[in-house]
C-alpha cells in the first residue's frame, strides 16, 4: 500500500506542528502550508491525497481554498476544520466538495478518525481506478440502449415522488449516478445530497458517520457532531454498499426508514430527519436474507421502487458514446481543442469485450490510450493484450508478438510522459494536464515506472 500524502493547512504554527507530529507518527506523510495561498503553491510540485485546513484563515478562507482545490484536483480528499458546530455549516462545507468536517476544539483522535476513514473509503474507491464522482449522467440520458432507456424512464418517474429506491447492478454500472440525476430531477434538488459508501467504512465507524455523535460519546469525542442523516435533512441520501452494513446497525437504519427519527451516538434526544433514502448494491439482497445475513423488514423497506441497472455487455450501443464522451472529457481537462479518436478496428475490438469492470474499466482504457497514443488517432495496438484477446471482434492471427507488445506499449507510455514533464518544466499538474489525465493517474503511472525522485 503507498504512503498517504497529507496536507495540513493553518495559519497557527502550534496547530501545523501538532497535527505534523500526529499524523506522521501515524505513518502518513505530511506536508505544511500557513494558508491556502501556500497550499495552492505546494499542490503544484507535490501529489497530495487528503487535506485537513481550517476554515478562518488570513487571505483565503478554507472554503474558497477548498473550491479552487476541486477545480485543480477534484478527487483531492478535504476534512475542514471549524470553530462552528452547526449542520448549515456542514451542509456548506460537504455541497462544496469536503468530504468531511471537524469541529473546534477538537481532540486529535478524532482527526485520525476522520483521516483513516476518507483513507479507507479512498482505497476502496481507487481499486477500480476510476473516477468514482465523474457525472454523466446528461451522456445517459441520450443512451441508445432500449434497457438503460427504461431505466431513465423509471429513474425520471420515480424523482418526482419521495419513494425510497434501490438500485442494484454490478459493480461500475453507473448506480451512483443514476442517484444524482434522481436527486437532480426531484423537488429536493436544491437541498443536499449526501453520499455515504457503507462497503468502505468499518462498523464502529460509519454509526457515528450516518448518526453523529454528541460530546463525551466517546474518547476524542470533545465536541458534538451532527451525522449524514442529520446534514442531509430535506434532501437525499445515498446509501452504497448497503448489503455490507452490520445487522445491529440495520435494525438502527430499519427505524429511521419508518421514523424518521434517531439519536446520536451517546445521546438521549431523538432528531427528525426529513431524508429520502437511494440505496445501491451489487449484492443479491434476497439471497442475503435467506442466508440471515439481511433483515426481511429492512430488505421491503429499502426495495419500495427497485431499479437494476443493466452491465456494459448488455448494453453496447453506449459503447461508442461512452468513449466519444470520455475524449472529450480528456480534451477538455488537457485544454485541447480536438479530442483523439478511435480507429474502426479499435472501436469495433472495444464494442467486442465483455467488460466486466463495466463502465469504470472502460474509462481506465480509454484513459491508458489517450496516454500511449503518439498522435490524434487511437490505434488497436494500444489496447491491452488482455482486451484484444478477449474480444470477440480482434481478428485472428494479430498478436503473434503480443508477449513483447506490452513491453513495447509501457515504454512509449514512458517516454510520452517522461516528453510531458520535460516540456513542462517538472511541473506535474501542468504534465498531467497536457497529458489529458488528472494528476493522480500520472503519479501512479510515475510511481509504476519507478520515475519519482
Amino acid at each position: 500500500m503507498e504512503q498517504t500524502n497529507i496536507l495540513v493547512v493553518d495559519d497557527e504554527l502550534n496547530v501545523r506542528q501538532l497535527l505534523s507530529k500526529v499524523l506522521s507518527k501515524e505513518g502518513y506523510k505530511v506536508y505544511t502550508a500557513c494558508d491556502g495561498l501556500e497550499g495552492l503553491e505546494l499542490l503544484q510540485t507535490i501529489s497530495i491525497d487528503i487535506i485537513v485546513s481550517d476554515i478562518k484563515m488570513p487571505r483565503m478562507t478554507g472554503l474558497e481554498f477548498l473550491h479552487k482545490v476541486k477545480e485543480l484536483e477534484p478527487d483531492i480528499g478535504f476534512i475542514l476544520i471549524t470553530a462552528f458546530a452547526t449542520t448549515e455549516t456542514a451542509i456548506e462545507a460537504i455541497k462544496n466538495g469536503a468530504q468531511d468536517y471537524v469541529t473546534k476544539p477538537f481532540d486529535f483522535t478524532e482527526i485520525l478518525t476522520a483521516v483513516k476513514k476518507l483513507t479507507m473509503t479512498r482505497q476502496h474507491t481507487y481499486k477500480f481506478g476510476a473516477n468514482a464522482n465523474m457525472d454523466t449522467s446528461d451522456l445517459k440520458v441520450k443512451s441508445k440502449s432500449p434497457k438503460m432507456q427504461q431505466v431513465l424512464q423509471l429513474a425520471k418517474q420515480v424523482a418526482a415522488a419521495g419513494s425510497t429506491v434501490l438500485l442494484t447492478g454490478e459493480t461500475g454500472t453507473g448506480k451512483e449516478v443514476i442517484c444524482s440525476a434522481i436527486h437532480r430531477w426531484s423537488p429536493r434538488k436544491d437541498k443536499p445530497l449526501i453520499k455515504v459508501n457503507c462497503g468502505a467504512i468499518p462498523d464502529n465507524l460509519l454509526e457515528s458517520e450516518l448518526f453523529g455523535y454528541d460530546k463525551g460519546a466517546f474518547t476524542g469525542a470533545v465536541s458534538s457532531k451532527p451525522g449524514r442523516f442529520e446534514v442531509a435533512d430535506g434532501g437525499t441520501i445515498f446509501l452504497d454498499e448497503i448489503g455490507d452494513v452490520s445487522p445491529s446497525l440495520q435494525v438502527k437504519l430499519l427505524r429511521v426508514l419508518q421514523e424518521k427519527t434517531f439519536e446520536r451516538l451517546g445521546g438521549v434526544k431523538s432528531i427528525h430527519a426529513d431524508v429520502r433514502v437511494i440505496a445501491a448494491t451489487n449484492k443479491n439482497l434476497k439471497d442475503e436474507v435467506q442466508k440471515g445475513q439481511f433483515r426481511e423488514d429492512l430488505y421491503y423497506r429499502l426495495n419500495v421502487v427497485p431499479i437494476h441497472l443493466p452491465p456494459l455487455r448488455e448494453r453496447p450501443e453506449d459503447i461508442e458514446d461512452l468513449i466519444k464522451y470520455f475524449l472529450e472529457n480528456s480534451a477538455k481537462i488537457s485544454g485541447i481543442t480536438n479530442p483523439k479518436v478511435v480507429s474502426n478496428e479499435t472501436l469495433e475490438c472495444l464494442k467486442g469485450y465483455c467488460w466486466p469492470g463495466n463502465i469504470r474499466e472502460l474509462e481506465n482504457i480509454i484513459e491508458r490510450c489517450v496516454v500511449i497514443s503518439s498522435g490524434s488517432m487511437i490505434d488497436i495496438n494500444c489496447l491491452p493484450v488482455e482486451i484484444r484477446e478477449a474480444s470477440k471482434t480482434y481478428v485472428a492471427g494479430s498478436t503473434e508478438q503480443e508477449p513483447l507488445l506490452n513491453a513495447a506499449i509501457d515504454n512509449i507510455e514512458k517516454e510520452v510522459i517522461k516528453k510531458a514533464l520535460s516540456e513542462s518544466n517538472g511541473n506535474k499538474t501542468k504534465a498531467a494536464l497536457a497529458l489529458g489525465i488528472s494528476r493522480r493517474s500520472l503519479h501512479r503511472k510515475l510511481q509504476k515506472y519507478g520515475m519519482i525522485d
